[in-house]
């Protein structure tokens, strides 16, 4: 099965031959280094992104210089700077590289604006919005209830092997904490 198949598989239940190829045909496939910009501050983007392999973040800096990471994307994933595309303004996010990646690309007004919308481009758009949605509402949630170790298991169920794959501070930068608490947080939770 086509990886863009087993994409679209994540999002609907039927998809026509024709959607799959017309999806497939405004696609790019791009390699990306770890440590690689994908979207810098600023840029007029008009693309949204698929990953397909490696780990994305998204992330902000704040008033002091910090980082603060929106969002650790992985496995199958969509990503884009999605407020800045359609209110067409400069990105407020930066996306880079925490791994190799191998990233699809396609032109978000091209593929979903309404004069390109058929009936089940209007449906997957709407599952792929619902899903940027609940991601979003996850971290919050997250935030707002768990207590930082709590946090920590979760990102360890969700990718067991984080800490062999991303830097340590990226790790406390997206579960909020400083990579000091991280440690502290880690030495608990092997030491049982």
């Amino acid at each position: 099965m086509s990886f863009i198949k087993k994409f679209i598989e994540l999002y609907s239940s039927s998809a026509s031959k024709d959607f799959v190829e017309k999806l497939t045909n405004r696609l790019k496939t791009t390699s990306y280094k770890k440590n690689e910009s994908i979207v810098k501050l600023g840029d007029n983007s008009s693309k949204f992104y698929i990953l397909k392999e490696g780990i994305v973040r998204s992330y902000i800096i704040g008033p002091k210089g910090k980082e603060h990471i929106k969002i650790l994307h992985k496995g199958i994933s969509v990503f884009a700077p999605l407020t800045d595309l359609i209110k067409k303004q400069p990105s407020t996010l930066i996306f880079d590289c925490l791994t190799d990646c191998e990233i699809l690309e396609g032109n978000f007004y091209e593929l979903f604006t309404p004069k390109n919308l058929n009936l089940e481009f209007s449906s997957f758009y709407i599952k792929v919005l619902e899903r940027i949605y609940t991601t979003s509402e996850n971290k919050i949630y997250d935030l707002s209830i768990l207590n930082a170790t709590e946090r920590y298991i979760k990102l360890r169920r969700e990718i067991p092997n984080i800490e062999n794959l991303i830097q340590q501070y990226h790790i406390a930068s997206y579960l909020n904490i400083t990579p000091t608490q991280l440690s502290r947080i880690r030495k608990e939770y092997y030491s049982k």
